[in-house]
């Protein structure tokens, strides 16, 4: 057995452990554990350095949790989008193939808590049907492998889904979404980075939501993906009293970057059964994004979007650069909140372009009214509180 798998194994669980570490009332302690179970691995439990810490947030079960058992199980409508067992397509070009239902760690605010844990809902039985529907579909060119995490799997497991992915001539991109170079870094060896790096190109997502998390142990980790040629992203999660604050972001994507991960999504955190005491504002996240571009590296910058309820998919969300936008300019403002005019440029070959003219409200648009540059002021962002 390897490190990771012993780890694991010595994960705090069960309701007398969360009575005895954590303090929690028995009967709370039994409803948390049959609403969503516990899983905190020795190494994720060695961060938390106070209780109702970031750490000691996203892991320790909350009573909050049943206070929130009316909201919805399946937000984002995964399942209505499951054509066969273990596959979401919901956009044109790429497919979510769940692998197993098992996590290093089950995180408090975790969407998919309906599947995660129960053998029974994400089912290696579902494999095959799910290789064929892939094989069958020529307009999937990405395919993300998750779960639960994939890396919760065996080495010749995964590599066993791997070589049949690779195998699908129209499949070009793999991706593989997994938290464990975050909550369990001990599961990326050079045996698993040797794994995949057969199989290029392959990116991996993982998922850090505060500074503590970055840890030596998780910068070797992203080091040795990053060195076998595997593109590391990062997923954060907006959470109340998590990550919350420009200032904890910034560190965060900072040292993201020192460790060769590159930011990727700023989610909105989901409306899901259980962790709707997580969620902010929209303007917490508006503002964290203001208080990032222009006073840090582009790099530095993640998408910020939600998951639209339904379905939907992500749809990204900006602070308001665009002050007004005619045929003639576009006028916007930076990160000074200095504002600045843009000649428009139109291709005198197509006079559809050259003659925009902006629509009323009849359409569903609102008239453009052009504002004169010299006159605009913007006011200082304030301090928004979730």
């Amino acid at each position: 057995m390897e490190l990771w798998q012993q780890m694991v194994r010595d994960s705090v669980h069960s309701v007398d452990q969360l009575v005895e570490r954590f303090g929690i009332e028995r009967q709370t302690a039994e409803d948390l554990d049959e609403f969503f179970q516990a899983r905190i691995n020795p190494y994720y439990l060695s961060l938390i350095r106070y209780p109702g810490d970031p750490i000691w947030l996203q892991c320790v079960p909350n009573k909050k949790e049943l206070e929130d058992i009316g909201a919805e199980e399946d937000p984002l409508m995964e399942d209505a989008m499951s054509p066969v067992p273990n596959i979401t397509h919901r956009y044109p070009d790429r497919a979510l193939f769940l692998v197993t239902s098992q996590c290093g760690l089950y995180c408090r605010f975790c969407t998919r808590k309906r599947k995660v844990g129960d053998y029974d809902k994400i089912s290696m039985k579902g494999l095959e049907s799910a290789f064929r529907y892939l094989e069958q579909h020529t307009e999937i060119r990405d395919v993300i492998l998750s779960g639960g995490d994939p890396l919760m799997l065996t080495d010749i497991m995964l590599e066993k889904i791997l070589q049949r992915i690779r195998a699908i001539p129209h499949i070009e991109i793999i991706r593989i979404g997994s938290k464990m170079p975050c909550v369990l870094p001990q599961r990326i060896t050079q045996r698993l980075c040797d794994v995949i790096k057969k199989y290029h190109p392959v990116y991996l997502n993982t998922h850090f939501n505060h500074p503590w998390e970055i840890t030596p142990e998780s910068s070797k980790a992203c080091e040795m993906l990053a060195n076998a040629g595997i593109p590391v992203g990062n997923q954060m999660v907006l959470m109340k009293n998590v990550n919350d604050d420009p200032a904890t972001v910034k560190e965060l994507m900072q040292k993201l970057l020192k460790i060769r991960v590159r930011p990727y999504y700023m989610y909105m955190a989901d409306e899901t059964k259980g962790a709707n005491h997580f969620r902010t504002s929209i303007e917490t996240g508006i503002e964290i994004i203001e208080n990032l571009r222009g006073h840090t590296s582009g790099l530095a910058i993640p998408h910020f979007v939600i998951d639209a309820p339904g379905g939907g998919g992500k749809i990204p969300l900006l602070p308001n650069y665009v002050l007004h936008k005619d045929n003639e300019k576009i006028v916007l403002r930076n990160f000074k909140h200095k504002i600045y005019s843009y000649k428009n440029y139109h291709d005198r070959n197509n006079p559809e372009l050259v003659n925009l003219k902006p629509v009323d409200g009849k359409n569903g648009k609102q008239k453009i009214k052009a504002i004169k540059v010299t006159k605009v002021k913007l006011p200082r962002m304030e301090k928004i509180k979730a």
